[in-house]
């Protein structure tokens, strides 16, 4: 699953969804089901407190090379140096802000990261191990 079959040199075009993180499985990586209080991995079947989820990055793009379009989704740490934090800590330092400022509605924030995200990435060419 992480071995690299080939390099391809190509921009983003479009950021293609406006979730960059997700609560992640500690033993599988799979997205987590989340209540208020559990979480629950519906593919090996994990549970724990909701607190003590971890997260992780997943950055869905539209790519493109001289030739062709591609979709391509980014996971993980090799994600970290482009926000300039773990997942982990952006998830937390998000809902410290959403806490703090009193926000209810954590779509303004949601926007604020979308377009930071966007600003980061469209347009930019890069070299991604597929």
């Amino acid at each position: 699953m992480n071995s690299v079959q080939g390099l391809l040199a190509a921009s983003v075009i479009s950021i293609q969804n406006s979730c960059f993180i997700y609560p992640a499985c500690q033993n599988c990586l799979s997205k987590l089901i989340l209540d208020s209080r559990r979480f629950h991995c519906l593919k090996c079947g994990c549970t724990g407190e909701a607190k003590g989820a971890s997260y992780r990055y997943r950055l869905s793009l539209k790519i493109a090379d001289t030739n062709d379009l591609f979709d391509i989704t980014v996971f993980g740490s090799c994600l970290d140096p482009f926000f300039g934090i773990t997942a982990e800590n952006l998830q937390r330092y998000i809902q410290d802000f959403n806490q703090l400022s009193g926000e209810t509605n954590t779509e303004s924030s949601t926007r604020a990261l979308v377009h930071a995200v966007e600003t980061c990435f469209i347009g930019k060419r890069f070299i991604f191990g597929v």
